[in-house]
């Protein structure tokens, strides 16, 4: 994987096979830029030529270069991150809708890294009216943590989460640079029963912002409790860019 090597005659040639000319000049690139992908030319991860080059190469107004790239980011064919380029993107990557699985996992069983960033570990107040996702936490204070999950760099989830401290009184002490939260969690407090709730939203401005995507970009959103016997262990938001992933789940014996 790499930067698409092409000079303004290739892109050109590209541009001029993409169909009738009477079709409108942003439809002609999105084609170009589908059928490079459904060749192998350009494959997962390639950074396509910048919009300049695109404008210089073939004529035609920034505008409409940026019309192009736009609907095949909300398409899930590109992804755009601000001030870095437009890439390939990877086949939507499938999450499991109706089991509890550890997202480092998933990531390495896709042949791909796993990484963490945490942006904040915390005890704070429990503001049950503010966070409707603590009633049944008995708590005056949980721990908090906001923490981003990267797959080979890119941004697939912020997992923000709320913990009884009773339940795992060694929470704030955990290096999840290192392991995550599910992973922690379901050593000390093992489960015995979950609920999911599913939502397509937009991201809040700082959840955008960690996840390096657009404000109108939908995200999945999974609002996730646990329990263990003995009783809530952990609420959590998990916001997932609706261009990276997809859910996955199975019914029946």
């Amino acid at each position: 994987m790499g930067q698409v090597a092409v000079v303004d005659t290739e892109l050109a040639a590209l541009y001029a096979r993409a169909g009738a000319e009477s079709a409108p000049a942003y439809e002609r690139i999105k084609r170009m830029v589908l059928a490079q992908i459904e060749s192998g030319d350009w494959t997962e991860g390639d950074q396509l030529p910048s919009e300049s080059q695109f404008v210089a190469a073939l004529g035609i107004s920034r505008m409409t270069v940026n019309r192009a790239l736009r609907e095949l980011a909300a398409e899930g064919v590109v992804n755009r991150l601000m001030g870095v380029g437009t890439f390939v993107a990877p086949t939507k990557k499938p999450s499991a809708l109706f089991e509890v699985r550890n997202i480092a996992d998933e990531v390495q069983q896709r042949g791909h890294r796993h990484r963490t960033e945490v942006i904040f570990l915390r005890r704070e107040p429990a503001d049950l009216a503010a966070t409707p996702l603590l009633r049944e936490m008995t708590r005056d204070t949980v721990f908090h943590s906001l923490l981003v999950h990267f797959e080979d760099d890119v941004p697939i989830q912020v997992e923000d989460r709320f913990v009884d401290p009773a339940e795992a009184p060694g929470y704030l002490e955990q290096d999840f640079t290192l392991r995550t939260p599910n992973s922690y969690l379901s050593e000390v407090a093992p489960l015995v029963r979950g609920e999911h709730v599913v939502e397509a939203v937009l991201g809040t401005p700082e959840e955008c912002r960690l996840l390096v995507i657009p404000p109108a970009e939908p995200c999945l959103l999974i609002r996730r409790r646990t329990w263990s016997a003995r009783g809530l262990v952990s609420a959590a938001r998990l916001v997932h860019p609706g261009s990276r992933n997809r859910l996955e789940g199975a019914f029946g014996a």
